[in-house]
């Protein structure tokens, strides 16, 4: 399959160092749905812009992901060539399996917080269904992300 190169490098240096805003809108909209969870916070604009930042952050990235792993991955591509070799390296299950899998299950945990949250009115239940799903969507993106790259 043809590669674009300079289109891989882009996306992927593009991808690489989205993580890192997705990393501070993580921790902060966590931290305050934590902060709200157990104070008695009122639930606010920039409350709502920090939720909808990191959960199309999060979608953004995993668009530009998914262009990554079919179409332009040399990785990806030598895993697809041979699925069951891959499996047997570890770097090729990492890219084709286990990155993929944890950002997914990462975005839709972030997705249903969102959704749950601006579906109540009740402060402290938009606040807990933060919390909870977006701990737990940070806590798959920090296990998924390949530290070692970039």
């Amino acid at each position: 399959m043809f590669i674009n190169l300079n289109l891989y490098t882009a996306l992927l240096h593009t991808h690489s160092g989205l993580r890192w805003l997705l990393l501070v809108l993580a921790v902060i909209v966590t931290f305050k749905s934590f902060l709200g969870m157990f104070g008695n916070p009122k639930y606010g604009k920039i409350d709502n812009i920090f939720a909808a930042s990191f959960v199309g952050t999060v979608h953004l990235q995993v668009l530009i992901g998914l262009i990554l792993y079919v179409f332009l991955s040399p990785l990806t591509q030598s895993a697809f060539a041979d699925f069951g070799a891959a499996m047997k390296n570890a770097e090729l299950r990492f890219w084709a399996v286990e990155h993929i899998t944890g950002m997914v299950i990462a975005a839709v945990l972030a997705q249903v917080g969102r959704s749950k949250s601006k579906k109540t009115e009740d402060v402290k239940k938009k606040y807990r269904f933060q919390a909870i799903f977006f701990a737990l969507s940070l806590l798959i993106i920090v296990l998924s992300i390949p530290w070692d790259r970039f």
